[in-house]
């Protein structure tokens, strides 16, 4: 695998004072090493945003249309380099991983389209005497430099939804990868500053560093800085608002996902779907299935037919393309995920198949245990019996978190009470919570962020209106 031994800073690439081995979680194994930047380097790359900005801002609409779908057939020539590298940083299995690239690709023919798509509108003046006879309209212009923080899970497409929106509004950006997965991203800017360089655009339009939390708060605090996007963990996130604030944060975060199963649901689809939506990624999605709520009275004959789907899962070598489950991103993360099993049984759960290590599906799971009450972000599916849906739309909302949630079901009554009461960003019904198509608007509410990703929606984040009042 390619290593990289410096970073895209500035004009150019900034040696790294160190370089860090990224492992293969599946045996431990080295993939290459990556570059470990420092203050100096974020600073660097703060200094070289804020000069470039206006030129960024100033690019005209097809230079950042063009920019984007170059990257775009870049990319696709790529393709099979950019999975095999998901496949050993992330050890996510290699179905996961072509699912992210096509997104991927997805995304950044979307951010090319909606570079063309900014616009503002006349805005009426005359509603008091004094603005009679005068002309009113904004524009949407850019907010200026932006930050990108993603998490490890899907570095590459979490990457794209901060870069493409960015460029495609008019602003430089900064991203900054997980110190597991870096390479990928990398290896995206790498594309980028090569095709942008092609038509005109500053190198310092996209930028990469890595580093650990001083290096992001380098970056995040620095008052050149006019918004933040962060994917990853509730806690961080809600530090990072804190310490950014007022400036704008974007803020996509954990979840405790819930599948609701109604007396009327079609059931061999809904168990194939937990089946499916509890363990795509290993379990390391923010929008996995955790808290499957059944109506009691279908409860016996839905375990029956989930049970053994989850029992004929693949696990092993997320390089073979059958493999569905495949060890987490570390040690620590498959101590922690198995932890919160055991944790979760000496409350009273009972283990109906896995050991928190495998595929693992959890029955009867109390209150106020972490297996339930938080992201486990590893194979686990917790169950849970109740009376009737409206118990069941009670019981998912009893969460600090709040992005996706679906409902299983035949009655557009059931459908609708989910879609008006599920205290969520999203409702997917008879179909994966964790469905996303990247175009749509997609984030969370509660401790779940706040903000929208999805580039039409990220654009209209990283630009501000601009009023004009014009006297003739």
């Amino acid at each position: 695998m390619e290593d990289f031994s410096g970073l895209p800073i500035g004009a150019g690439w900034r040696p790294a004072a160190t370089t860090s081995p990224v492992l293969f979680p599946f045996d431990g194994s080295p993939v290459g090493e990556a570059p470990v930047g420092d203050l100096d380097a974020a600073r660097a790359a703060l200094d070289a945003a804020a000069d470039v900005a206006p030129a960024v801002a100033a690019l005209p609409t097809r230079i950042r249309h063009d920019v984007l779908l170059g990257v775009h057939a870049r990319l696709t020539a790529f393709r099979d380099e950019f999975e095999r590298l998901l496949v050993l940083e992330t050890g996510k299995p290699l179905k996961d991983c072509r699912t992210e690239v096509s997104r991927t690709l997805l995304t950044l023919v979307t951010s090319a389209e909606e570079a063309a798509r900014i616009h503002g509108e006349t805005v009426p003046l005359d509603g008091l005497p004094a603005g009679d006879g005068m002309v009113g309209f904004y524009l949407r212009v850019p907010i200026g430099v932006v930050v990108g923080i993603a998490g490890f899970n899907y570095p590459l497409l979490l990457a794209t939804h901060k870069i493409g929106p960015a460029l495609a509004a008019g602003c430089p950006i900064i991203v900054k990868p997980a110190p597991q997965t870096p390479l990928a991203t990398l290896r995206l800017v790498q594309l980028l500053r090569e095709v942008g360089a092609e038509h005109g655009v500053p190198a310092a339009a996209v930028q990469l560093v890595t580093g650990g939390a001083d290096v992001g708060a380098a970056l995040t605090t620095d008052p050149r800085v006019a918004a933040v996007s962060f994917t990853g963990s509730a806690l961080v996130g809600h530090r990072i608002a804190r310490a950014v604030a007022p400036r704008k944060t974007l803020l996509e975060l954990g979840n405790t996902t819930a599948l609701i199963v109604a007396e009327d649901a079609d059931l061999p689809a809904a168990a194939a779907a937990v089946a499916r939506g509890g363990f795509y990624a290993s379990g390391q999605a923010c929008i996995s299935v955790q808290r499957v709520l059944v109506v009691e009275s279908v409860r016996d004959r839905f375990l029956e037919l989930l049970t053994p789907q989850v029992e004929a899962l693949v696990v092993g070598d997320p390089r073979e393309p059958d493999t569905d489950v495949a060890p987490l991103i570390d040690p620590a993360a498959t101590e922690r995920v198995a932890s919160w099993v055991d944790a979760a049984v000496a409350a009273g759960a009972s283990v109906l198949t896995g050991d928190g290590t495998r595929p693992t599906v959890l029955a009867d799971v109390p209150d106020d245990v972490d297996a339930w009450d938080e992201e486990i972000f590893g194979p686990v599916v917790c169950v849970r019996s109740v009376p009737d849906v409206d118990t069941a739309i009670q019981a998912a909302n009893r969460s600090r978190y709040g992005l996706h949630a679906s409902i299983w079901t035949r009655s557009l009554a059931h459908a609708f009470a989910a879609l008006h009461r599920l205290e969520v960003g999203g409702v997917v019904v008879n179909d994966l919570p964790g469905f996303r198509s990247d175009p749509m608007p997609y984030g969370g509410v509660k401790d779940s962020g706040i903000g929208r990703e999805g580039p039409r929606y990220a654009i209209e984040e990283l630009t501000v209106t601009r009023m004009a009042v014009i006297r003739p």
